[in-house]
């Protein structure tokens, strides 16, 4: 079978300021490949929601018609992130009485049943469910347990983080979807798709939070005990510390975005304060400014931020859970982050870059490409049936899909 005639999984990231498409196959050595990159300007969204179809649909085209090009291939399944400030979870308890089997052993319909009764809750008007992920769950009086099917029981609890989202701004992005010729198999928050990417096992386990800072957003995760805790976004991005350059230096918002990629800079040590930098006004007059004053405007930006994290932490109930912060997406390039992070925070703090091998891995190792490689993860994880390919009848360890699913679990960037 040459590469074209392999499943394709498709992550298609929506941003606001950016619209990235990428597309992998799974090898016969279970390693995921990138074969198609694709990226555009994000025209239409605001803050992660669309406020131009138009102008939306065609950005995801021109993307997804760039990553066509590169694959050589047509895509026209995708996994589709979701973000923005009408975002909101909350975890909730599903409560059932397992069925009088012959044995009151549960099953995968026991399962489904007390997922179902969980999401039976009060929303505001105008919300819908767009995820609901099992946290744990307990069989009679033991609880703790991650999958209990199987188990002898009479009573099923399960703890289920729930995410919710204004039914407007949802079923825009999966209308702009579909108007780009495009089949959504699913949809992520943008968070989660990215912890696929970046964050290990290990630190799920033992409490993270992660940090995904893109142009009109920051999106939070934590997890601890290997599942997801608490997941929030913040109408904050590095679009905001643009503007702040732009109003200091009286210039173009494209002009001071041009800056912050030559030049930016958000902690204070990095600064030098005898270097001075050159910048063209909107009346086209050169200006000059001393570095460290601009670092400085940077700085008190992205420390807002990162007191809004914390206070997310706080709010959340799980700020004593939260051991390591790792930072990504677009706006985490920016220098001195990590830094700062770890000043404000008061945690260890690290760059969050996803890792892919062969392909085109040097294309799309880079946490402005987190949540397009964590939706194809997603995908590989939760969706065996998007091919026969995937199929593991007999669930060996030497099998394709145990091999595909253990270079999942190793999919991650070093510290």
């Amino acid at each position: 079978m040459n590469d074209n005639d392999k499943p394709k999984l498709v992550g298609l990231d929506i941003g606001t300021t950016k619209i990235t498409c990428v597309a992998a196959i799974v090898n016969e050595f279970g390693e995921i490949e990138v074969i198609g990159v694709g990226t555009a300007p994000s025209l239409g969204m605001t803050k992660g929601m669309v406020n131009n179809m138009e102008q939306t649909v065609n950005s995801i085209s021109k993307a997804v018609a760039e990553a066509q090009r590169v694959a050589g291939c047509k895509l026209e399944e995708v996994y589709v992130g979701i973000a923005g400030g009408h975002i909101s979870s909350f975890n909730s308890k599903g409560i059932i009485a397992v069925k009088d089997n012959e044995n009151r052993l549960i099953t995968e319909e026991d399962k489904e049943r007390a997922m179902e009764a969980a999401k039976t809750v009060n929303l505001p008007q105008a919300r819908i469910i767009t995820q609901s992920i099992p946290q744990e769950y307990k069989v009679d009086e033991v609880d703790g347990i991650l999958d209990p099917a199987g188990m002898v029981g009479v009573r099923l609890e399960v703890n289920v983080h729930i995410i919710t989202a204004a039914e407007n701004a949802y079923h825009n992005i999966v209308n702009c979807v579909g108007r780009a010729d495009l089949s959504m198999r699913d949809i992520v928050l943008e968070s989660l798709a990215s912890a696929e990417a970046v964050l290990s096992p290990q630190e799920m386990d033992s409490g993270v939070a992660i940090l995904d800072i893109g142009g009109g957003t920051t999106d939070i995760a934590i997890f601890c005990g290997g599942v997801i805790k608490h997941s929030a976004v913040i109408p904050i991005g590095g679009n905001n510390v643009t503007s702040d350059l732009a109003t200091v230096l009286r210039t173009s918002f494209k002009t001071a975005e041009d800056f912050k990629v030559k030049y930016g800079c958000c902690h204070s040590s990095l600064a030098n304060s005898k270097e001075e930098i050159v910048v063209p006004s909107l009346g086209g007059f050169p200006q000059t400014f001393a570095f460290d004053y601009l670092t400085s405007i940077q700085e008190k930006r992205m420390e807002e931020l990162l007191d809004l994290a914390c206070q997310e932490f706080v709010n959340s109930g799980y700020d004593e859970l939260v051991n390591e912060v790792v930072l990504t997406g677009g706006t985490s390039l920016l220098p001195g982050l990590p830094e700062l992070a770890r000043d404000v925070i008061c945690r260890p703090a690290r760059l969050g870059v996803p890792h892919c091998e062969g392909g085109l891995a040097s294309m799309v190792n880079d946490p402005r490409n987190s949540t397009a490689i964590g939706l194809i993860l997603h995908g590989l994880r939760n969706d065996k049936e998007a091919s026969p390919s995937f199929s593991d009848p007999g669930g060996k360890d030497g099998s394709f899909w145990a091999k595909a699913m253990r270079r999942v679990r190793n999919f991650v960037a070093a510290d």
